[in-house]
């Protein structure tokens, strides 16, 4: 067994501790991460507070996960020790159903086993990347692009495929009108995906605060949706919109903003359920449309794409003691845009 140091939680209204964990023993397809650094995820905090369900603490969080391959085991073909690898949300599924068949894990008919609060083939509770070595099968290790940061990649791995997968799979190019919801940690990576994709982006955020950075990410028009002229203006406006936000929002009225046969896609997760009338989606043939992350095939991709492409998060990197204020910070709004701890700190 591999000792981690590690950051801990004990319950939802409980503060980060020090904490040691085990990671199993290298099986034979196994690798093993020396974790550099870890991105701080929404889902992380809902996870954490206990609002997406029971949770199993002491809980480790953290699925944005960047390092160094140490080691890996007998039967293990893509990597060596030394590669720049990464970990996202996920790291088994059962490789067998339809959906693994066709690279789309995250939606395992057998169920995924999620890189932390889940339980793994061998029984075990999986803890996540607030800590310094993980141990993961290699179909689900990603490899990282020599041009990209450590520190910037990791959250590429939630908040970059989060964002990349609709877009690619709604088919977001040159000829599409798109809206991004929200200027947070996955909506300023929708804003440069869909750029780079070479759609025509507009952010809809509450205030205009951030209006600069949406222009500098590529965005074409930006908008304060605290100004009802804002939805009259736009009225039938986009072939699609990402609503990145985790929060009940209007759904009508951002239907409303749909051109003939637009859809919204929700990647943002609220604790509570969001509603709707049908009538907003009858009038133009529009859908309501969610999407997780993507599978292994197209996560590596994606990282290709930002490679290519020159895109990386805005982070502000931190140590492993100011996870709690970093918590608060983000539901506060008050990050620009990804929070990433330096796991050397721990």
């Amino acid at each position: 067994m591999i000792t981690a140091k590690a950051r801990a939680v004990d319950g939802p209204d409980k503060s980060f501790r020090a904490a040691e964990i085990e990671r199993r023993d290298l099986d034979t397809r196994d690798v093993l991460i020396e974790i550099k650094y870890a991105g701080i995820c929404h889902s992380d905090i809902h996870t954490a507070h206990g609002e997406w369900g029971p949770v199993n603490y002491p809980l480790v969080p953290g699925h944005e996960i960047a390092g160094i391959v140490t080691d890996v085991g007998p039967e293990v073909t893509k990597y060596k020790v030394g590669d720049r690898a990464g970990v996202g949300c996920m790291v088994d599924s059962c490789g067998e159903c339809e959906n693994c068949r066709k690279g789309e894990e995250q939606y395992c008919l057998n169920g995924k086993v999620d890189t932390y609060a889940a339980v793994d083939k061998y029984g075990e509770y999986t803890q996540g990347g607030y800590s310094t070595h993980i141990v993961v099968t290699e179909d689900f290790v990603l490899r990282i692009p020599d041009n990209i940061e450590l520190d910037a990649a990791a959250p590429l791995l939630c908040a970059g495929i989060t964002t990349y997968s609709p877009l690619n799979h709604w088919e977001a190019g040159p000829d599409k009108k798109i809206a991004v919801v929200g200027m947070g940690g996955l909506g300023h990576m929708a804003v440069k995906i869909a750029h780079a994709m070479g759609a025509e982006v507009t952010v809809l955020s509450q205030t205009l605060n951030k209006k600069e950075d949406g222009f500098s990410f590529g965005a074409k028009d930006y908008h304060a949706t605290s100004n009802p002229e804002t939805f009259e203006k736009l009225a039938g406006s986009f072939d699609l919109i990402i609503n990145t936000v985790s929060a009940n929002i209007d759904m009508d009225a951002y239907l409303s903003l749909l051109t003939l046969d637009g859809t919204i896609i929700n990647v943002g997760a609220p604790a509570e359920a969001l509603s709707l009338s049908v009538f907003s989606l009858i009038g133009q043939r529009r859908s309501f449309a969610a999407s997780m992350i993507g599978g292994i095939r197209e996560t590596q991709e994606m990282l290709d794409f930002c490679a290519k492409h020159d895109i990386a998060p805005k982070i502000e990197v931190i140590s492993a003691d100011q996870i709690d204020q970093a918590y608060e910070r983000v539901l506060a709004s008050d990050v620009k845009y990804r929070f990433v701890i330096d796991i050397s700190t721990m």
